[in-house]
C-alpha cells in the first residue's frame, strides 16, 4: 500500500479525553475516530488489525472443529424472556419497537438464538457433540463507556457455543476452547493469565477469564506468583484476613448507646473504641424481589459476586434506605442482624455470614435501633441462623488458599475473553433436548466462549508501545513493515524504492510505502506512531553502497544490510517474530 493514497489521519496532540495509552495512541495514528460517546468508526489501518485477529480466530477454531454461522444482531423479545433474561439484563440491553410495535433488542450476546436453532434442528445423541460460533457484533447500552474501545456501546464479539450429551462432553468441549484461547492469545502477542471467574447472568456451573495486566483494566485480579493460583476478585479467595481479630469479652450481648456513630470509623473512634476488626458489618441485599443480610468483618469489604453466588439471586442490588428500616426498624449505621428472623415468611429472606467470621466471640454489632449497638456478641450463638460462606473480597498480602508458602498479589487486569460452563440452564428454560441411546429425551449440555476482537487489539496496544507510539506484534500488525524511501525526488532512491516495494509483495510481505514528499524526520515520527514491527528506510548515501536501513521497531540502533538480501532479512524476521499463520 502506498502512504500518499492510504488514510491516515495522525494527530500531533492527545486528545483531552484519552487516557489510557491504546486510546491515546489508537487516536493519534489515525486508527479510530469517535462518532459518539462508546461508538467508534475504524479506520483502514484498525480494519485491517481487526481482520487479522479475526484470521487467527478462524484458524483455531478451524483446529477445533468449530463451524461459523452469522445470526441476526436484532432479536425478539420472546426468545429472550424465554430464557429469563429479558429483565435481568436491565438497562444494559438496547431495548426497542418494531413497526407493528412489537418488543424488540440488539443482541448483547447469542446465547438463546444458537440455543433455539439447536432445539429445532437437534434430534439424536448421534448429532453431538457440535460447535457452533460466528463474529459478530454485539451491543450494550454500557452506562459509562470509556478508554477507547475497552468500553464501548458497540464492539466485535467471537461467541462460540459447544453443545454434548453429558458433562464429560462439555469437559472436553471446554478444555478443547481453554487451549484454542490460549494459542489465539499468544499468537496475538498477549501476555494473560487465566483465571476462575463468576459467572454473572450468564448462569452455569463454572467460568474461566482471560485477563491482560494493564492498569487500564477495570478488573482486579488475586495471584499467587509461588503456585500459580488466580483468579478474578469476585472469585478470589484467601486464608483469611492477615490481622487476627481482636474479639472483645465473651459473655451476654448488650445494648449500649451510640449517638451519632454512622459508620465503622465512628465506632473505632473515642469514646468507643471498638477496633474495625472487633466488629461485624450489616448489609442489606435485595435479591430477586426478596431482602437478604449479608455480614463481614467490619475492616473487610463485601464482594458482591460472591454474596450473588451465595444467594443465588440472578438480579443482586442494595437495598434502599426505606426498604431497610421497613424490614429492620433502623437506618444504615445501627444495623446488625442479631435476633433478626428469616425465612420465606419474614422480612429477610436469608442471612449470610462470612466463614473467617466463624468462632469469633465479643464482637460489636448494630442493635437495629438508632444511636444503639450490641457488645458481647458471639457469632456461633447469636448468628445460627445465619449460612456461612465466603463473601469478603481478598486482599494484597493475605496468603494463598491453594499454597503455603505464598503471598497474594493483586493488580489490575483487562479482560480480553471469558468461557463458561453452561450446562443445562439454556436447554432446560428453552427445551433443546435430544433423545439419547436408550431413546430418552435430555437436556443438551452447553458450553459458551467469548472474545473481545477489539480488546484484543487494544491490550496488544497496552502491552507494546513506548514513547513514540505503538509496536505491534507482527502477526495483527497492519502491515508487516515500512518502506521509506528518505529522498523521494531523487531518481535512484525513488526506483530503488519501487523496486524493493515489487520484491517485498512478491514474497508475501506487506509493506506501507512512505512515497509521501516529506522530509525523513516526519517519515521517521509516523512510522513510529503507526507502529509497524520493522522498517527499511533507503538514503542516497547507503544505497550509493548498494545498502538499506533495516531496523526493528523500538531497536535502539538501524542496521546496515545489502539491498540484495533485504528480502531475505525481512521474511526470515517476519517468520521469526509470527507474522505468518501457524495453526495450533
Amino acid at each position: 500500500m502506498r502512504q500518499s493514497k492510504l488514510f491516515v489521519p495522525t494527530l500531533k496532540e492527545t486528545p483531552a479525553d484519552a487516557t489510557v495509552a491504546s486510546h491515546v495512541l489508537l487516536l493519534r495514528a489515525g486508527y479510530l475516530r469517535p462518532l459518539a460517546a462508546g461508538i467508534y468508526s475504524y479506520l483502514p489501518l484498525f480494519q485491517r488489525v481487526i481482520r487479522k485477529v479475526e484470521r487467527i480466530i478462524r484458524e483455531e477454531m478451524a483446529a477445533i472443529g468449530a463451524q461459523e454461522f452469522f445470526l441476526p444482531a436484532l432479536h425478539p423479545a420472546e426468545i429472550w424472556k424465554e430464557s429469563g433474561r429479558w429483565e435481568v439484563m436491565g438497562d444494559n440491553m438496547f431495548r426497542l419497537k418494531d413497526r407493528g410495535g412489537r418488543d424488540m433488542c440488539l443482541g448483547m450476546t447469542h446465547e438463546e438464538i444458537f440455543t433455539a436453532i439447536a432445539r429445532d434442528e437437534l434430534r439424536s445423541y448421534r448429532q453431538l457433540p457440535q460447535v457452533w460460533y460466528q463474529i459478530q457484533t454485539k451491543f450494550r447500552d454500557e452506562a459509562r463507556p470509556k478508554s477507547g474501545v475497552l468500553r464501548v456501546r458497540q464492539f466485535t464479539m467471537k461467541d462460540a457455543y459447544s453443545f454434548d450429551l453429558d458433562q464429560p462432553g462439555l469437559d472436553k468441549s471446554f478444555e478443547d476452547e481453554r487451549r484454542a484461547y490460549c494459542r489465539i492469545f499468544e499468537r496475538c502477542g498477549l501476555s494473560y493469565v487465566a483465571v476462575d471467574a463468576h459467572s454473572g447472568a450468564m448462569g452455569g456451573s463454572a467460568s474461566t477469564e482471560f485477563m491482560v495486566r494493564t492498569d487500564a483494566g477495570e478488573d482486579d485480579v488475586v495471584h499467587c506468583a509461588s503456585c500459580g493460583y488466580a483468579a478474578n476478585v469476585e472469585r478470589g479467595e484467601s486464608r483469611g484476613p492477615s490481622s487476627a481479630a481482636k474479639g472483645g469479652v465473651a459473655g451476654p450481648t448488650k445494648a449500649f448507646p451510640t449517638p451519632g456513630v454512622k459508620t465503622i470509623e465512628d465506632l473505632a473512634r473515642p469514646p468507643h473504641g471498638k477496633p474495625p476488626e472487633q466488629q461485624l458489618k450489616t448489609l442489606v441485599y435485595w435479591a430477586d424481589g426478596a431482602l437478604v443480610i449479608a455480614v463481614v468483618r467490619g475492616d473487610d469489604e463485601l464482594n458482591e459476586a460472591k454474596l450473588q453466588t451465595a444467594s443465588g439471586a440472578q438480579v443482586l442490588r442494595p437495598a434502599h434506605p426505606e426498604e431497610i428500616q421497613a424490614a429492620l426498624g433502623a437506618r444504615p449505621g445501627s444495623l446488625g442482624a442479631v435476633g433478626v428472623r428469616a425465612g420465606e415468611q419474614e422480612k429477610i429472606r436469608r442471612i449470610f455470614v462470612d466463614r473467617t467470621l466463624a468462632g469469633l466471640s465479643g464482637m460489636v454489632t448494630g442493635a437495629n435501633e438508632d444511636g444503639f449497638h450490641l457488645e458481647g456478641v458471639d457469632v456461633a450463638r447469636d448468628l445460627a441462623q445465619g449460612t456461612l460462606a465466603d463473601l469478603r473480597k481478598a486482599r494484597a498480602g493475605e496468603r494463598c488458599p491453594r499454597c503455603e508458602a505464598g503471598a497474594l498479589d493483586v493488580y489490575k487486569a483487562l479482560e480480553v475473553g471469558h468461557i463458561f460452563k453452561l450446562g443445562t440452564k439454556y436447554s432446560e428454560a428453552l427445551g433443546a433436548q435430544v433423545l439419547d441411546a436408550q431413546g430418552k429425551e435430555i437436556p443438551i449440555v452447553m458450553g459458551s466462549y467469548g472474545i473481545g476482537v477489539e480488546r484484543i487489539a487494544a491490550a496488544a496496544v497496552e502491552l507494546h508501545h513506548d514513547a513514540d507510539g505503538i509496536r505491534w506484534p507482527a502477526s495483527i500488525a497492519p502491515f508487516h513493515l515500512s518502506l521509506l524511501p528518505l529522498q523521494q525526488q531523487d531518481a535512484a532512491v525513488a526506483q530503488a524504492a519501487e523496486k524493493l516495494y515489487e520484491d517485498l509483495g512478491a514474497a508475501g510481505i506487506e509493506a506501507l510505502l512512505d512515497d509521501r514528499d516529506e522530509r525523513p524526520g516526519v517519515k521517521f515520527k509516523d512510522a513510529d506512531l503507526v507502529g509497524l514491527p520493522f522498517r527499511i528506510a533507503i538514503g542516497k548515501k547507503s544505497l550509493a553502497e548498494g545498502k538499506v536501513e533495516w531496523k526493528a521497531r523500538g531497536d535502539a540502533q538501524a542496521e546496515l544490510v545489502p539491498l540484495a538480501e533485504i528480502v531475505s532479512k525481512a521474511k526470515q524476521a517476519l517468520g521469526k517474530a509470527g507474522a505468518f499463520s501457524i495453526v495450533g
